[in-house]
């Protein structure tokens, strides 16, 4: 053999045994597989004017902050294909008015419970390198809600709406040994929900805004079965 090929055909064989020495984790029907992800909320929001007593503030608007929190995903494999995962995690944002109304900063501090729940199709469940996709159902529960900024009094208070939305999931596991792997994982959400204020600093006291939330969710993780 020609020795210019030999460092490169050296290579290209200490490359397929590293691939081929990682055993594949091999999803089975009653495996529960835990993920515990790093995850970012990027917000991506829609909003309505603020009305203060039932009268919309031309040009007025909110917008929410992203976060980057934990994130911990429990799957159960009916079959080798076919998954149901629950989503849990928990995310601390601020709503900002925006447009005419921006000077008054931060007005909401709220934290939100999203847990979500997909069927998941995994298409290689027997190999190192497993992608999946799923689509499902979110709940999202507002809790420790606080006015801020230029809406804030002594008496001020916000509720804001839960909501029910539609999900979707893209993610893949990558192999590190026969018994962790790694995760990448994206998810859209649909979140629609409405900020009831009460004794605020504007007009009689009385706001609201709807929010519709669109928030794409990207983590990274690690992972394993049982």
């Amino acid at each position: 053999m020609n020795n210019r090929f030999k460092p490169a055909l050296a290579a290209a064989t200490l490359l397929t045994l590293g691939m081929t020495s990682v055993s594949a984790v091999a999803y089975e029907a009653g495996d529960w597989v835990v993920r515990g992800r790093i995850i970012h909320l990027n917000t991506n929001e829609d909003t309505s004017t603020i009305r203060v007593d039932n009268a919309s503030v031309a040009g007025s608007g909110v917008t929410v902050d992203n976060d980057t929190v934990p994130e911990l995903d429990i799957t159960y494999m009916f079959t080798p294909n076919w998954g149901a995962e629950l989503i849990l995690g928990t995310t601390s944002n601020t709503v900002d008015g925006d447009g005419t109304l921006a000077s008054l900063g931060g007005i909401i501090n709220t934290k939100v419970l999203p847990p979500t729940l997909t069927l998941q199709y995994h298409f290689r469940p027997n190999a190192t390198v497993r992608p999946y996709a799923g689509v499902g159902l979110n709940y999202t529960y507002f809790y420790d809600e606080e006015v801020d900024g230029g809406l804030d009094t002594a008496t001020a208070k916000v509720k804001i709406d839960s909501s029910w939305g539609l999900a979707a999931q893209a993610g893949v596991d990558v192999d590190i040994n026969k018994d962790w792997f790694v995760n990448f994982d994206v998810k859209y959400i649909d979140i629609d929900t409405t900020a009831h204020f009460a004794n605020t600093a504007v007009g009689g006291g009385i706001a609201d805004v709807d929010v519709d939330l669109k928030p794409w969710v990207f983590g990274i993780g690690i992972g394993t079965t049982f």
